[in-house]
């Protein structure tokens, strides 16, 4: 006879697979909707002439410049670009430690130039721009070749590095040349490192003049944060500078970045309180200009209006706190009337109370620490992060722990789980996909360095589930329909206008989330292969009546099973998997797995277990599908 067998939404990972009855307990690129699941929407680069990223992308951030100019901007670890009208614009902001009286060797018939200048201290991989260019004479290069273009610092010495031009040298120039070299704004390290060179160790533990071998420094990974303050983009680097960029400028797309006038030098991140107009820095300096005064938990905010002015006089409202519980402010979030702050063990509420106090500050939780500068997402008047304590907290009003019956997964390092890598957690990106009523965190794993996991906590239907979508920086829609989101590729060669370019710090791809049913970019068009699976059911003998609740008693034959999809566009495969105990490996019934189409009314199966549990997937360009009611023709068959 056949009945119905229905699993709640979402995944159960903290039982075992025989005691998650009528749970899913696996899967991945799925989600729930109205109880059911499905697979994900695809996704699709986004850029037409298929430009890349350089470094890995670590924040993004969209904005409408008063002239109806919608802008994305996204921090990478090797500068700042904007994503405008489908094409990437680089806006890095320059170092002002520019190296001036270079000069040039150019070799006849090849696009490789020499730069000369003692002691110029670049590094290999750095990019740079020439200004006061003088062309090496019977090179065959104009000026332009130099002053419009970047280029990559190759094959440096002491004394020397190499550039590659656009194209190769008509002669070997009879005079040198001169120009300076304008380098880009140094972000941070691709990923957490230990800081191996001068002054992270010891004195005398290794030669002079070499890097250190070992060291207990550890050098944060580049991190951006970004805001915008009107049609001024504000952006920040972790423990750095902070840049503004202005959408209402004279040709603005042809403009850099440039430093803030009067800021801090040195600030952990920056956030703009948008219904009072200031701007505030966290973990700033407490004397501004001096990098030494540097506070993890001081915070300094500006002026009304005026992100220029820091320094509180009668007549404005800039000012200064300090937070006191916690060692580093990590994160904060803007709210609907407030702006949270969460440091490593707490959470404070700062609210706009107008002069002479300008802001009210209150603790409203504790042993709820961020582990990330970007693990935290404001969502429908809640404010959702994930804790370096462990767990995951909430904020409505008041801190609150959400259940996650994902949570061993997720944090612990035993089993099979590979938890998450903790050395790696400030790397942890959040953010909501309004679409769907999600909060997605993308973490690495134990062992990794970057992110390749995903944790996703629906709050309509109060369920998780778990995958391996990696997005090293995500945006909600809002400016754009969609989500758009970036992946990494550590070792791809970036599609990107820089002369030289190596495939040194890797590339991001720039992708619109939730289009069609697969992956799309310059390579071609790939399937997302999805699947779930769920917890094994027992059968009982009620009165010659089959029961999936039943105890591991008897034996159960299926003879036949119904498939229930909602939607099923191409085909699916259903898969029976068998065992009689909790310790030995599920395998597949005989006669599967079952390829489902729409046409298909029933399967028979000839399958015989005492636990059985079963898999929906897809493996092919343009499936996609959504899972009704498992309804099972079963019935008790021996206890042996």
């Amino acid at each position: 006879m056949l009945q119905k067998l229905n699993f709640k939404p979402g995944f159960n990972k903290q039982a075992t697979e025989s005691g998650a009855e009528s749970q899913w307990v696996d899967g991945d690129f799925v989600r729930f909707r109205y109880g059911l699941s499905e697979k994900i929407g695809g996704w699709s680069q986004l850029t037409t002439n298929n430009n890349t990223l350089p470094g890995v992308a670590r924040a993004q951030h969209d904005f409408t410049s008063i002239a109806g100019e919608k802008y994305s901007a996204i921090g990478t670890s090797q500068g700042l670009f904007l994503f405008y009208n489908d094409e990437f614009i680089d806006i890095s902001p320059l170092d002002d430690d520019v190296v001036t009286g270079c000069t040039f060797t150019v070799t006849s018939g090849s696009p490789t130039v020499t730069v000369n200048k003692t002691s110029h201290g670049l590094l290999d991989g750095r990019y740079i721009t020439f200004t006061a260019v003088t062309v090496p004479t019977s090179s065959g290069y104009a000026t332009g070749d130099f002053t419009g273009n970047t280029f990559e610092v190759l094959n440096k010495t002491n004394n020397t590095f190499q550039i590659t031009m656009p194209t190769n040298s008509a002669g070997a120039s009879t005079g040198t040349g001169s120009a300076t070299v304008n380098p880009y704004e140094i972000v941070g390290p691709t990923f957490q490192t230990a800081g191996l060179g001068w002054g992270t160790s010891t004195w005398g533990s290794s030669t002079w003049g070499t890097a250190s071998a070992t060291s207990g420094v550890t050098l944060d990974a580049g991190l951006w944060s970004l805001d915008n303050f009107g049609q001024i983009l504000i952006a920040t680097i972790h423990n750095g500078k902070t840049f503004t960029w202005n959408a209402g400028a004279a040709s603005p797309r042809a403009n850099r970045a440039v430093v803030m006038a009067n800021a801090p030098t040195k600030t952990k991140l920056t956030q703009v309180s948008d219904r009072d107009r200031h701007l505030f820095h966290f973990g700033t300096e407490t004397t501004i200009g001096d990098n030494t005064t540097q506070d993890p938990m001081f915070i300094r905010f500006s002026n009304q209006e005026d992100f220029n002015t820091y320094q509180p006089t009668a007549t404005n409202t800039a000012g200064t706190f300090r937070l006191d519980k916690g060692n580093e402010i990590i994160g904060a979030v803007s709210g609907k009337d407030y702006t949270l702050v969460l440091t490593d063990l707490a959470a404070y509420v700062i609210q706009y109370v107008g002069p002479p106090f300008t802001f009210s500050v209150r603790q409203v939780g504790t042993n709820c620490g961020l582990i990330g500068q970007n693990a935290l997402s404001y969502s429908n008047g809640i404010v959702f992060w994930m804790s370096g304590e462990g767990g995951f907290f909430m904020f409505d009003g008041t801190v609150k722990s959400i259940p996650c019956l994902v949570e061993d997964f997720v944090f612990t390092d035993k089993g099979n789980n590979l938890g998450l890598s903790y050395s790696s957690s400030p790397l942890i990106y959040a953010e909501h996909n309004t679409l769907y009523n999600e909060i997605n965190w993308f973490y690495p794993k134990a062992g990794s360095n970057q992110i390749d996991r995903c944790v996703t906590y629906n709050f309509a239907e109060n369920c998780w589930t778990t995958g391996s979508l990696s997005r090293t920086s995500y945006l909600d829609q809002g400016v754009f329909n969609l989500p758009y989101a970036t992946e990494y590729n550590k070792t791809a060669l970036p599609n990107f206008p820089i002369q030289g370019i190596t495939n040194t710090y890797g590339s991001s791809t720039y992708y619109a989330q939730e289009t069609g049913t697969d992956q799309v970019n310059s390579s071609g068009t790939t399937s997302i292969d999805a699947f779930i699976l769920s917890g094994d059911f027992e059968i009982t003998n009620n009165n010659n009546v089959a029961d999936f609740t039943g105890d591991g008693e008897y034996i159960m034959s299926v003879k036949r099973f119904i498939p229930d999809f909602k939607i099923l566009t191409g085909n699916s495969k259903i898969t029976l998997f068998l065992n009689d105990y909790p310790s030995e490996a599920a395998v597949s019934s005989s006669l599967g797995p079952f390829t489902i189409t729409t046409t298909t009314d029933k399967i028979d199966t000839r399958a015989r277990a005492r636990f059985v549990s079963i898999q929906i997937e897809n493996d092919a360009v343009g499936e996609t599908w959504r899972y009704g009611t498992l309804r099972l023709d079963a019935k008790p068959d021996g206890r042996r």
